[in-house]
């Protein structure tokens, strides 16, 4: 019992209380995320759409999420955390409704590119804010225990779906946009800003405000090969949704076969993600993302072999695991990886590399599975994992070279006092005070202020490794 207790309250215990609010508003949610679940159901089946055209909606919300990312990223640098999250909950919760209601192709169309857009500006403003309120040595445990949240509720969404649409279509844009509000809600009344103000300069210009910012993330290497890693991740692990309902369905087994399987990941994750971190705490984290890829890899790599439920039940739980690996380190890296007044910015570059490959996973995967066979696809995934686990390791000393020189000083344990001078140096003391004031050289460029600091943090001047 104590060691259960010790788990838990090591697990949850000491994260600040903004965090929690966070929390909870990314569970109510997950919880009413069913329209992108059924949505390609809806087109087809009830608004008799073929398949061509739903390819053409759900490829609108997709655009739609690139430009959100990218938006959502600036604004939340710019205008807040707070205010960009409350206007993209509030436009996705009126698009949900807006595309529950639309009849004609044109309207659904836009319906999908505008709640794409608002959707996944979210993205950035809520990774931003994350970053802010948790302190650098909990980021660990508290990015793991959001996405526990994000796949209890997406695997709840997903049950619950089912039971809505039995009832009306209509009903799961309803419920989907009633989540949001209640999220927006939980923001506006509990969650304050957090992005750090700019300060005045002598000369009025804003010391805090982030100066060449496109130039700052393009010519920001570390950085980009790290989302380009990403990408090449995603490419893979989206194979998920794309061909491995193919593969299986061309095996002979039914879709509701691979709902069953695929539920596996969702079931492994809310079962074991919380003991992730105890697990990888302290490793190497270019250790720890390499394994992650390299198990993904083997997992997605052994469907080639796959031609039973079994089987493909099995392939599953092992590209989960490495998919547990992978989430809290590359989280707690792009947090370190980000100066603090570029937050925003990194994270929606961060968030287009899955958008990318969004859109370009079926299609890559669907035409290497036509042109080379689907063992082909598979095997491929396999080498691509291995590709990313060797440059994992080569490209991880750089990385964390780069998070140290982010990393904000060592505040003060305390103010210490000096002793009071003796009669014999009293003298001394105040000619030292009357004596003129050495130099003081001008403070380094690039520090800016910091939500979650005392002091100034230090950002790395552009172009550093």
């Amino acid at each position: 019992m104590r060691t259960t207790q010790g788990w838990f309250r090591d697990t949850t215990g000491g994260l600040p209380r903004t965090f929690w609010y966070l929390w909870t508003g990314t569970l109510i949610n997950r919880l009413g995320s069913f329209v992108l679940v059924f949505l390609a159901i809806y087109l087809t089946q009830e608004r008799g759409f073929d398949e061509l055209q739903a390819g053409m909606v759900l490829g609108l919300w997709g655009v739609g999420g690139a430009v959100g990312t990218t938006l959502g990223g600036t604004l939340t640098d710019r205008w807040g955390r707070r205010p960009t999250l409350l206007t993209a909950h509030l436009g996705a919760a009126s698009m949900m409704l807006t595309l529950g209601f639309a009849r004609d192709l044109w309207a659904v169309a836009v319906g999908a590119l505008l709640l794409g857009l608002f959707a996944e500006a979210a993205r950035p403003a809520f990774g931003a804010m994350m970053i802010d309120v948790v302190p650098e040595r909990d980021r660990l445990r508290a990015f793991s225990l959001n996405y526990w949240a994000i796949n209890l509720g997406f695997a709840s969404a997903a049950i619950l779906a089912g039971l809505a649409a039995e009832a009306s279509y209509l009903l799961l844009f309803v419920v989907d946009a009633g989540t949001t509000v209640v999220t927006a809600a939980v923001i506006f009344l509990k969650v304050p800003e957090t992005r750090a103000v700019a300060v005045a300069a002598p000369g009025g210009a804003g010391a805090g405000r982030p100066r060449g910012a496109l130039r700052t993330i393009v010519t920001d290497r570390v950085y980009l090969g790290f989302v380009a890693l990403n990408l090449l991740g995603a490419l893979v692990f989206l194979q998920h949704i794309s061909m491995l309902p193919i593969a299986m369905g061309e095996d002979g087994l039914a879709p509701t076969t691979y709902g069953t399987v695929i539920a596996l990941n969702g079931v492994l994750i809310v079962a074991g993600q919380l003991f992730v971190p105890r697990l990888i705490r302290g490793r190497s984290r270019s250790h720890v993302l390499a394994l992650a890829a390299l198990v993904m890899g083997v997992g997605f790599g052994l469907t080639a072999f796959a031609d039973a439920a079994w089987l493909y039940a099995m392939t599953v739980l092992i590209w989960t695991v490495g998919e547990m690996l992978n989430s809290p380190s590359n989280s707690t890296l792009i947090a370190e990886l980000s100066p603090a007044a570029l937050r925003g910015r990194y994270q929606g570059v961060f968030s287009l590399s899955w958008q990318i490959a969004g859109a370009s996973a079926p299609i890559l995967g669907g035409l290497v599975r036509q042109q080379a066979g689907n063992a082909t696809l598979w095997l491929g995934c396999a080498a691509i994992g291995a590709l990313i686990a060797v440059a994992h390791l080569v490209s991880g000393p750089a990385r964390e070279r780069r998070a140290v020189a982010l990393r904000p000083p060592a505040a003060p344990v305390g103010e210490v006092r000096p002793p009071a001078p003796q009669p014999a140096e009293a003298a001394a003391t105040e000619a030292a005070a009357t004596a003129p004031a050495e130099p003081i050289e001008p403070a380094a460029e690039g520090y800016a202020p910091d939500a979650t600091d005392p002091g100034r943090r230090p950002v790395a001047p552009v172009g550093a490794r």
